[in-house]
């Protein structure tokens, strides 16, 4: 499983970006300069992700870095599936 395209595809369907994901890089700033991706969308996210990825997210190991941009939202979750 690809867990870069897995996290845009995600991205795209909670935000409803309408493909915009697709061309985000690694560097791609998210919380802060994607306009749909408030505090309701973070949780849709990290939701989606336990879901697709099969994890668990407890609440002290996500913060505003883990959402900095596409790279560190994709690192998190390699992390998370070791």
């Amino acid at each position: 499983m690809d867990a870069r395209k897995e996290v845009l595809s995600i991205l795209d369907d909670v935000l409803s970006l309408n493909g915009r994901a697709a061309a985000f890089g690694d560097d791609t700033p998210l919380l802060g300069a994607v306009p749909e991706l408030d505090s309701m969308a973070v949780v849709g996210v990290i939701n989606m992700l336990e879901e697709r990825f099969g994890f668990f997210v407890d609440d002290d190991e996500i913060d505003g870095a883990t959402f900095e941009t596409v790279g560190t939202l994709v690192a998190f979750v390699e992390g998370k599936l070791g």
